[in-house]
């Protein structure tokens, strides 16, 4: 059944109709709008071809759901670590806390314009799903072409529609502009992400499912030579299998000096240690965060000219980190100056001292703003494709960074929030922060955008922890962290130091990384607990994964069984 909709422009404070297809034409511009069939369902297409200069207000499509029954909406949040996850229809996404919103909004897409929340509205980036009940097959919703802007969608549960809209408010246009290409499907999760991405011209990465070490989730920016070098031998005593060793935050003076080192922690340089690495047996692994430098670096002391600015003339805050110098701010990634600088960053760190991967974070900082000629989006691909550039034929790990732009412009991504040292981060979520650090939305969103991965990029849910020091989780989530993330992660890292597993430690280690080639099939949401249906080695499973603090009882074909708190057991189907 396909659903019948409507297509607006809003342009110089007017509005016009457009034909369901074909041309529509003002004295000013006219569209061009193709739907065609394809696999599984419909193809949109709309352009705008500019006869004399216009400003775009608003462009979109509502899509009219009266005769659809719709069970579960799916949200992907704006970027890497805000929440994501499938809602029920009567639910809404709330804004941040007031007083939050000065050191947090730049996060996420708080600043955004014409964004409904705290009603009920849900909206999605970049890709949405219905569906008609919680095991049932997604009706998507996806764009082709992030290139031009940010793709939006909202779900209007109060008109029963479905809203498909371009971020281009304020976009000025004296050329013709591919507004919106987007796909509506039905079927199966698999066959209509394939289709998806097959339509979209995104080919798969080429880089293998990795299982290594990263230092932040242990030591954060204590780090110097000796932590590396000790957690390095561990690993070459215990695990010389893993893949990738990753140096995070805490090597460089301050964030955007990458090329200055604390020579007092890291005596040798950075070269001695991805030697070191290499000599293990492993790929070395730098973290940075490229596009922008905090309040007290050499580089926004020295070279002011090359940070964004406001309309006020004030420096663009990406946001507020007590681990650096608190505010840091965003470079123009447009400014030959800056493209320079970070070519010779990125050469030094790749080349001259030898690193297979970076890690790059804080990208989303890319887009806060939008330029008269240049949507959001256009500015984030924009950046992401110079990163790629940049980068040349060396992996990249996104993080914190806008999906829809990175498709097939980094090797893996983060498709989940930072894990927390406990379960929850309460004072965060009482201040509604979707991008929190918080263990269960890590959870939610990996659960959430498993369908990505081995398409876009290969997913990394973040860091499982094993280690009985230095956290708050109980022995029951470290096992539902690790579970679900080797099942449904491709790059699985952990920061504990070897050294000090006991036995049974290693052993769950050793055990749940078999996991790491599995086939998913579907992921189905029951409110607080999850069903993963997969294949590994030929043998077929059911993974049952309760994020919620109260026990949940599953109906198998012979009996019942009892699902604790915080719980998750995997079946072999039979």
């Amino acid at each position: 059944m396909n659903l019948t909709y409507s297509a607006t422009v809003a342009y110089d404070g007017q509005k016009l109709e457009l034909k369901p297809k074909g041309l529509t034409s003002t004295e000013k511009f006219y569209t061009d709008l193709a739907v065609t069939e394809i696999e599984g369902g419909r193809k949109f297409v709309l352009f705008i071809h500019v006869k004399s200069p216009i400003r775009l207000d608003r462009v979109h499509f509502e899509f009219f759901l009266k005769d659809e029954k719709v069970a579960r909406v799916f949200s992907n949040g704006f970027q890497s670590w805000s929440e994501s996850r499938e809602f029920e229809p009567q639910e809404s996404i709330p804004g941040l806390k007031g007083f939050a919103k000065g050191l947090l909004q730049n996060y996420g897409d708080y600043h955004f314009p014409q964004r409904n929340r705290g009603t009920q509205g849900i909206h999605s980036w970049s890709y949405t799903y219905l569906k008609d009940k919680p095991e049932g097959n997604p009706h998507l919703f996806a764009s082709l072409n992030e290139r031009t802007g940010y793709t939006y969608f909202e779900y209007d549960n109060t008109h029963k529609k479905l809203i498909v809209e371009k971020d281009c408010v304020g976009l000025e246009l004296s050329n013709s502009y591919p507004v919106l290409e987007f796909v509506e499907l039905r079927g199966k999760d698999n066959e209509v992400f394939d289709t998806w991405f097959k339509t979209a011209g995104i080919k798969a990465p080429k880089v293998e499912p990795a299982i290594g070490w990263t230092s932040w989730y242990h030591y954060y920016t204590n780090i110097s030579e000796q932590v590396i070098s000790s957690n390095l031998k561990a690993f070459q005593e215990h695990r010389p299998d893993i893949d990738i060793f990753q140096i995070d935050d805490g090597y460089q003076t301050r964030v955007g000096d990458w090329l200055s080192i604390q020579t007092n922690k890291f005596p040798r340089g950075m070269r001695a240690l991805a030697d070191d690495i290499h000599q293990a047996g492993f790929k070395a692994g730098l973290w940075l965060a490229p596009l922008v430098a905090e309040a007290k670096s050499e580089l926004f002391a020295k070279h002011k000219d090359w940070f964004i600015k406001d309309e006020k003339g004030k420096f663009v805050s990406a946001g507020y980190n007590p681990m650096w110098s608190g505010k840091f701010y965003v470079l123009d990634v447009y400014h030959q100056e800056v493209r320079n600088y970070l070519r010779q960053v990125f050469k030094t760190v790749l080349f001259d001292w030898g690193y297979d991967m970076v890690k790059l974070d804080f990208l989303y900082a890319a887009s806060i703003l939008p330029r008269k000629d240049r949507t959001r989006g256009q500015v984030m691909y924009d950046a992401m494709e110079f990163l790629r550039s940049a980068c040349a034929n060396k992996i990249i790990l996104g993080c914190g960074v806008p999906l829809g732009p990175s498709f097939g412009q980094v090797d893996y991504c983060r498709i989940g929030a930072d894990i927390h040292l406990k379960w929850e981060h309460s004072f965060l979520k009482f201040l509604r922060n979707r991008e929190r650090v918080s263990t269960i939305v890590a959870l939610r969103s990996v659960l959430g955008r498993w369908q990505l991965n081995g398409r876009a990029f290969l997913n990394d849910p973040d860091v499982f922890i094993l280690r009985k020091e230095k956290n708050k989780l109980t022995p029951t989530q470290q096992h539902t962290i690790l579970t679900v993330n080797a099942i449904l992660g491709r790059l699985i890292f952990t920061s504990d130091f070897l050294g000090d597993f006991q036995a049974e430690q290693h052993a769950e280690f050793l055990g749940a990384t078999q996991w790491i080639h599995s086939e998913i099939e579907q992921v189905i949401q029951y409110g607080t607990r999850y069903l993963i249906r997969f294949t590994n080695q030929g043998n077929a499973y059911h993974a049952h994964v309760n994020l919620g603090d109260k026990p949940e009882s599953i109906k198998l074909k012979k009996g019942s069984l009892e699902l604790e708190p915080f719980e998750t057991i995997v079946l072999m189907k039979n």
